[in-house]
């Protein structure tokens, strides 16, 4: 006898689907299945059992075949799907299709480096540290803002108040920005929690990740550590999430559906009726402004700890310099390597140089496939595209007017590289960015060479910014502080404040002779004179101005519909078409911006236009936006992405 099951689907098809499943397998609610849809084979969803045959007139289609042995979702699940699906504007499908492990069949994980529990020995907590852990432990949820400087001692307590949360017979959810992070973690936590830790992130292959999954579905971890797809792990007794550098942008989805794994916790939090804790030395500024609301309990860490203090910063004015490297930072680079002490160099741009300009005319080699310059890889000796993977020979002549005034202008991490090689012949360098990583397990295999001291500069991008803990490193140098600032989005000051401190803070961690050199070309920027003084209430008050005068979030919120297609004008004319219908049913709370191109105007060939929405009145301005995509008849080879509460405008 059959029975008759709901379906979803990973499609832009906001309904469930009805089949019909006779073998005898288990199925039901929370098992995924293969099904035939439109002439192919999907792997789809089951939400839900009908009581018997429905009522249609058509005939329904079989299940092929039940994929789990055991569900692999429940109740929990298909209700933040639903929510899920409803605040970002895509389909229940879609939504829990993001959320679950990809695996068909179970696959060994490389197994954690468990430490020996008896070799733990935890530090005495200072008396802030104590009042924080006694401030989150003190009722059964809530919501905490620890704010502290770098090297505070943050995961301490954000490592006891889990102690005490799986004391209590509950379990603890640990989300970190990046997979760098997690790695020095694991570490630390596995001291702690013997045995009972699961891992989520994106270095597992699917297969990997369901093992964990199925892991914590059996109760077998008490921490689950992550990165942003971690927030959906499925713990049945969720006591505490933890949120750790909450201002990182790596929290926000980059594809479909677009959400924010801050936004998604709180929901979890109340669901749970658990607690969260979110902490940075650089908080969000809407997550600042929360805290000075209340919404957020404020809990403070001022003194560095383990023997550290805030270290020196010097600015330096790079329109006097000619080299890449500065005379002040040369010389207390080798001043460091003198006291058998270490360095570590910032610069946000990876490649040798990134632009190819011709003096003649004015030509720039752009991808053939995006509006943006290729990035000149020497090491690899190719021009390539860090948005579409675009890559050709590298030239010397012009190919517009035949000149030989042609040359590669700006720099990366790879030319910073080859400078330092030159100029320190006697320091041993190490480059952490995407290029010189892409091996599997190469991070952490540097990052361990450079803990134990066998390297003197550790060269990276954002890799090498935030959460690690050297003890021997006494500089820290921002190449060029510059490389955000004027990209044409709101957020780049904050941006360029965040990591500034960010990167700072990896300086005297351990003694309190720690520097920082900050070279730049805009000494005068807000952003970098703040963020050089220290003065982060400072900062914070200043950008809150500013963007209260414009309208900015967090005094408003933020829609971004990106309308994409290979064919241009008829791109821009769907455009002009969504926007009229929003334009149409939008109030006095609704200000609508565009359609206009987006800054990146054209990515792997496809043309991109956008229309921005900026409202008061949030609920109102959703409802409008949602009814305007089902009004809008969408051409066939036009796609949207719709983005709530967007983090990057480009």
């Amino acid at each position: 006898m059959s029975r008759y099951f709901d379906v979803v689907f990973d499609l832009p098809a906001d309904r469930t689907f009805t089949y019909a499943y006779g073998g005898d397998a288990l199925c039901g609610p929370g098992f995924r299945v293969v099904a035939p849809f439109s002439g192919r084979m999907l792997t789809g969803y089951i939400i839900g059992e009908l009581s018997g045959p429905p009522d249609v007139e058509f005939e329904i289609k079989e299940l092929k075949r039940v994929i789990d042995p055991s569900p692999l979702y429940d109740a929990g699940h298909i209700e933040l799907a639903r929510w899920r699906g409803d605040m970002y504007l895509c389909s229940q499908g879609e939504a829990l299709s993001g959320m679950l492990p990809g695996g068909r069949e179970e696959s060994a994980i490389p197994a954690i480096e468990e430490q020996d529990p008896e070799d733990f020995r935890p530090h005495d907590l200072s008396g802030e540290q104590t009042t924080a852990v006694d401030t989150i432990c003190a009722s059964g949820e809530g919501m905490f803002y620890l704010y502290g400087i770098t090297g505070s001692g943050k995961t301490e307590v954000f490592l006891r108040a889990a102690e005490r949360t799986i004391a209590e017979g509950r379990q603890v959810l640990y989300l970190v920005p990046e997979i760098s992070l997690t790695h020095q973690l694991i570490e630390e936590v596995s001291r702690r929690f013997h045995g009972r830790v699961a891992v989520i992130h994106s270095e597992l292959t699917p297969s990997q990740k369901l093992v964990q999954w199925r892991k914590i579905q059996a109760g077998e971890a008490d921490i689950v550590i992550g990165a942003r797809s971690a927030v959906f792990a499925p713990l049945n007794d969720l006591g505490l999430i933890v949120i750790d550098e909450e201002h990182e942008g790596t929290y926000k989805s980059g594809s479909s559906p677009r959400y924010h794994a801050r936004q998604v916790a709180m929901k979890r939090r109340s669901s749970s009726k658990a607690r969260l804790v979110m902490g940075s030395a650089t908080p969000s500024i809407e997550a600042y402004r929360l805290t000075r609301q209340g919404t957020f309990t404020e809990l403070n860490l001022s003194a560095r700890l383990s023997g550290g203090s805030v270290p020196s910063v010097r600015v330096v004015d790079m329109s006097r310099e000619r080299s890449t490297i500065s005379k002040p930072l040369a010389e207390a680079m080798r001043a460091t390597k003198a006291a058998g002490r270490q360095t570590i160099l910032f610069l946000n741009r990876r490649g040798f140089s990134y632009h190819f300009h011709c003096s003649t005319c004015g030509y720039e080699m752009k991808c053939r496939q995006c509006s943006v310059s290729l990035t000149y890889h020497k090491q690899r000796n190719r021009m390539i595209c860090h948005y579409c993977g675009y890559n050709t020979a590298p030239i010397k002549v012009c190919p517009e007017c035949g000149s030989l005034d042609t040359g590669y202008f700006g720099f990366g991490t790879e030319m910073i590289e080859s400078d330092l090689e030159k100029l320190f012949p006697d320091m041993t360098v190490r480059r952490v960015d995407t290029d010189a990583v892409r091996k599997r397990g190469s991070l952490k295999e540097i990052l361990d060479e450079f803990r134990s001291g066998a390297v003197d500069i550790l060269l990276g991008t954002q890799m090498v910014a935030k959460g690690l803990n050297f003890p021997g490193v006494k500089l820290v140098g921002i190449v060029l502080a510059d490389t955000a600032l004027f990209l044409p989005d709101f957020r780049a000051q904050e941006r360029t404040f965040g990591l500034i401190v960010q990167v700072s803070g990896r300086a005297g961690r351990y003694f309190p002779d720690g520097e920082v050199i900050i070279q730049t070309y805009r000494p005068d920027n807000d952003a970098i004179r703040y963020a050089a003084a220290g003065d982060v209430p400072g900062f914070y008050e200043s950008e809150l101005e500013a963007r209260r005068a414009l309208g900015f979030p967090p005094f408003s919120r933020l829609f971004r519909v990106v309308i994409r297609s290979k064919d241009g004008p008829k791109c821009g004319a769907a455009a002009e078409a969504l926007a009229t219908i929003i334009t149409e049913g939008a109030g006095e709370e609704t200000t609508v911006l565009g359609p206009a191109e987006c800054p990146l105007s054209v990515i792997s060939g496809n043309h991109r236009y956008q229309i921005i929405l900026k409202t008061t009145a949030f609920s109102v301005t959703h409802a409008i936006l949602a009814g305007a995509i089902r009004e809008f008849q969408k051409p066939s080879s036009v796609y949207l992405e719709i983005d709530v509460d967007p983090v990057n405008l480009l």
